[in-house]
């Protein structure tokens, strides 16, 4: 018998929903697959639950999740609340809390589905994107002085430690030795970032050498944008440092979703967020978009779901 614990955290939007549908096809799937059982507990937390209680989540939430398999999150973000109380104060809560680094996104084109791609190319995209989640601009480093003054000034900066990197390069190294093809690509901006970024060059390039069985391309981001869409047969295991990265005078969001979007989203994805080595809490798995006012509604209704999450 093979039982999971599953919290469940629709959030905000249309994301209470989405997760009620992907709560129904487990319920589905193990009355079709033996010994397969699920057991649900939901949390109302959110930006209701902030509206109520000043937070978004109880300040024991993290006490709360930590003996469960796996957390089933939908969306954060409210048109009516800042995006950073919403965002840091629940998904970045657990996902810091927790030191959840690995942020791990599986890309295909599902059958039946039609991607913006011709059919010869949508039909090669089968990609691993592993994203560092808690380092560099997920750091939180930063802060606002002389707030309302000609001079004030506000900061965020991007963080990279040798232990934050040897990790989730390692992590994307396993990950690439366990699939067939046995091809790690890794996508960096270190010709604009030449201090972080060349540092994480460095560290990744010092891991990269305890895996001699793997083929490792790198690319610069804004060269990874047009393989994705001209080349996506080429592509196997990405490896990028974080969000974000500025291209052309504007940001480049650095995971499936928004490299894909370059020229037009590509597939339904789903987040899975992987904690440390010591295991505390479960893995949080993320199906969507997000539920602040880019995304709350489409006019009829109706969540447009394709491409990954936004808001993360």
């Amino acid at each position: 018998m093979s039982s999971h614990k599953i919290a469940v955290i629709g959030g905000d939007g249309i994301g209470v929903e989405v997760v009620e549908a992907g709560v129904r096809v487990l319920q589905a799937l193990a009355e079709v697959e033996p010994g397969l059982s699920f057991g649900f507990e939901r949390f109302d937390w959110g930006s209701d639950y902030y509206r109520r209680n000043g937070r978004m989540m109880p300040t024991d939430g993290l006490a709360q999740l930590e003996g469960f398999d796996a957390i089933y999150f939908g969306a954060v973000g409210d048109p009516d609340l800042p995006d950073d109380i919403t965002l840091w104060g629940l998904r970045l809560a657990i996902c810091q809390g927790f030191d959840q680094y690995a942020n791990v996104r599986p890309t295909r084109l599902l059958p039946g589905l039609a991607g913006p791609l011709r059919p010869e190319l949508g039909r090669q995209i089968d990609w691993v994107i592993v994203r560092e989640n808690s380092e560099g601009e997920y750091a939180g480093v930063g802060g606002r002085a002389h707030r309302g003054l000609p001079i004030e000034v506000g900061m965020d900066v991007a963080v990279f430690t040798r232990a934050g990197v040897e990790r989730i390069a390692r992590f994307a190294c396993d990950l690439a030795s366990s699939r067939p093809r046995k091809l790690l690509t890794v996508v960096t901006k270190s010709n604009a970032q030449r201090h972080g970024m060349v540092f994480w060059d460095e560290v990744v390039k010092e891991v990269i050498r305890d895996y001699p069985g793997l083929t490792v391309d790198w690319m610069l981001v804004d060269a990874m944008t047009q393989r994705m869409v001209n080349k996506p047969g080429s592509i196997d295991t990405v490896l990028v440092a974080g969000r974000p990265v500025v291209r052309k005078h504007k940001l480049v969001t650095i995971d499936e979703a928004k490299l894909a979007a370059e020229a037009g989203e590509i597939s339904p994805a789903f987040r899975r967020e992987v904690e440390a080595q010591i295991k505390r809490s479960a893995d949080l798995v993320n199906p969507l978009l997000d539920g602040n006012r880019k995304v709350w509604k489409t006019e009829l209704g109706i969540a447009r779901y394709i491409g990954g999450p936004k808001n993360s």
